[in-house]
C-alpha cells in the first residue's frame, strides 16, 4: 500500500503544478490559429482537464511509479512492459503507409558532423488519414538507424493544425516510449517557429521531463536562426515554413533567411572550398585535414576506439581546430590526444566540401546501381570509379577508404561494422545538390557500403 500511496501523492503534486502554471504571456495573446483563423489551441482549463484525465490514468496503470534514476536523469522503467513490445513483424515490416508522406526525414549531418533528422509538423495529415500508433512506430523505426551515433532533431511547428494535431495522450505516450536509448545521444532539439501551444506544452511537461533533457531544447524563432548549427542549404524545409518564415521576417522587419551574406574565404583556408581550389591553394592532392586525422588515428591506435565516428568531439575544440586550419598553422592531433576529435573534424571536413567527393553528377548514377540485378551492380560501382570520377577525387576516395576498411577489420573491438562505418561515411561522400531526402541519404549508405565490403574489387586503379 506505501507504493500506491507514493503513487498518488506523486500524481497529486503534478496537478499542483498545473494548477501553477502561467499560461499568460505578453509576446503573443492568442495561443494559436489556422490558416482560416479560427482557435487552434485548447484553453488553459481544457488542457488541464485532458491533462489531469490522462494522469489519473497514468496513475492507474503504474505508469509514472518510481524508477531507477539513469546516469541522464531519466527515470529507468520498463517502457516495453508498459506499452506493449510491437512484434517481429510489425518491427521489420514496411511503413509505406506513414512513409509516403514525408513527416520524418534525414538530412544529413550538422555542422559538427552528427545526423540530422527532420519532423515537419505541416506534412501531417488529417487524424482520420494517419493512424498515430503506426507514426509513433515509424519514427522510432526511422531513429533506430541512428541513434547509436550522436545526432539532432529539428522539429518545423507551422501548419500543426485542429484537424491534424495528435492528442495530448499521445504525446505523453511518445515521450514515454522515447527512453534512454533515444535520449542519451540527442545533442540538440531545435523547435522551429514556436508558437503559445508549444511553451503551453512545454510547461506542462515539465514536471515529467529531466533537466538534462531540457537543456537540449532550442527555440528558433527565424530560419536564419538555423544558419549558425546546420547546414542551412541540406535542410529539408517544406514550401510553407519557407513562406510563413518569410511573412514572419517582413511583419517583424527581420533578416531573411536567405540573404546574401558572404562568408570571408581566408588565405590558407582549408574548409568549405572545392577540391581544385585546396590543390591550386596548396599543391597538395589530399586535403591536410584529410591526411592528417586519417595518420594520426592510424598512429594512435584510433581505429580500435569503440564507437569511432559515432560520437561527436567538444564543438569548442573542433571549431579551435577548424580555425588553425584555415589560418595556415599546422594541427597537431597528438596534443589533443582525442581519437573522436580526429575523427570529427574528418568527416566534418569532407560534408562541408562545396561539392562532395562523388560530384554531384556522379549522385543520379549512384541511386541507379541498387535497381540493377545483384551481379551487375558491382561492374557498375566499378564502370564509375573508373570511368567517371575524377582522378583527384578517386585517390581521396581510395585513401579514406583503405582507412575505414582497417577500421572494420577491427569491429569486434571498436564495434564499427561495415554497415555501421558505411552509415556514418555514406551522407559525407554523396549527396544530391539542393535538399537531400531520407531516399537519397540511404543510397548513398548503400554505395558506401558496397566500396568497404568490395574494395579490393571496385579500386582498381
Amino acid at each position: 500500500m506505501a507504493g500506491r500511496s507514493e503513487l498518488f501523492t506523486d500524481h497529486s503534486s503534478r496537478q499542483k503544478n498545473i494548477q501553477d502554471i502561467d499560461f499568460t504571456t505578453t509576446e503573443e495573446p492568442e495561443l494559436e490559429f489556422d490558416e482560416d483563423g479560427t482557435e487552434l489551441s485548447a484553453s488553459k482549463e481544457e488542457l488541464e482537464a485532458e491533462l489531469e484525465e490522462e494522469l489519473a490514468k497514468d496513475a492507474e496503470g503504474g505508469a509514472f511509479r518510481g524508477g531507477a534514476i539513469t546516469p541522464d536523469g531519466l527515470i529507468d522503467e520498463d517502457f516495453e512492459k508498459e506499452l506493449g513490445t510491437p512484434s517481429e513483424d510489425d518491427a521489420s515490416g514496411e511503413f509505406s503507409d506513414v512513409e509516403k508522406f514525408g513527416i520524418v526525414e534525414v538530412a544529413g549531418d550538422d555542422l559538427y558532423g552528427r545526423k540530422i533528422i527532420v519532423i515537419s509538423a505541416c506534412k501531417l495529415p488529417s487524424n482520420k488519414g494517419l493512424d498515430h500508433a503506426r507514426l509513433l512506430q515509424y519514427i522510432k523505426h526511422t531513429l533506430d538507424k541512428y541513434v547509436e551515433q550522436d545526432y539532432v532533431l529539428v522539429y518545423f511547428h507551422h501548419g500543426l493544425n485542429k484537424s491534424n494535431k495528435p492528442k495530448l495522450s499521445w504525446l505523453m505516450q511518445a515521450y514515454r516510449e522515447f527512453d534512454r536509448k533515444y535520449k542519451k545521444n540527442l545533442k540538440m532539439l531545435y523547435l522551429v517557429h514556436p508558437t503559445n501551444f508549444i511553451k503551453v506544452l512545454w510547461n506542462i511537461f515539465r514536471p515529467f521531463i529531466s533537466v538534462k533533457f531540457g537543456q537540449k531544447m532550442m527555440y528558433v524563432n527565424y530560419l536564419n536562426d538555423l544558419k549558425r548549427h546546420l547546414p542551412f542549404e541540406q535542410l529539408l524545409i517544406p514550401p510553407q515554413v519557407l513562406e510563413f518564415d518569410a511573412q514572419k521576417v517582413e511583419k517583424n522587419k527581420f533578416y531573411s533567411h536567405d540573404g546574401n551574406t558572404v562568408r570571408e574565404v581566408k588565405k590558407a583556408q582549408q574548409f568549405g572550398l572545392s577540391l581544385q581550389d585546396l590543390k591550386k591553394n596548396t599543391g597538395k592532392i589530399i586535403p591536410a585535414p584529410v591526411e592528417d586525422t586519417i595518420e594520426f588515428l592510424k598512429s594512435s591506435a584510433g581505429d580500435e576506439v569503440e564507437g569511432l565516428f559515432r560520437r561527436c568531439a567538444r564543438v569548442s575544440t573542433m571549431k579551435e581546430v577548424q580555425e588553425k586550419y584555415d589560418d595556415g598553422e599546422r594541427v597537431d592531433f597528438n596534443t589533443y590526444d582525442d581519437p573522436h576529435l580526429a575523427a570529427a573534424i574528418l568527416k566534418k571536413f569532407l560534408r562541408e566540401l562545396q561539392e562532395p567527393l562523388l560530384t554531384f553528377d556522379l549522385f543520379e548514377p549512384i541511386t541507379r546501381i541498387h535497381y540493377l540485378e545483384a551481379s551487375k551492380q558491382l561492374t557498375e560501382v566499378q564502370r564509375i570509379l573508373q570511368d567517371e570520377l575524377p582522378e583527384d577525387n578517386y585517390i581521396i576516395l581510395k585513401f579514406v577508404f583503405q582507412f575505414l576498411q582497417q577500421v572494420v577489420s577491427k569491429s569486434d573491438i571498436n564495434h564499427m561494422t561495415a554497415e555501421n562505418v558505411a552509415t556514418v561515411f555514406g551522407p559525407n561522400i554523396a549527396w544530391p545538390k539542393g535538399q537531400a531526402n531520407l531516399a537519397s541519404v540511404e543510397q548513398a549508405v548503400k554505395f558506401a557500403l558496397i566500396l568497404l565490403q568490395n574494395f579490393d574489387e571496385v579500386f582498381l586503379r
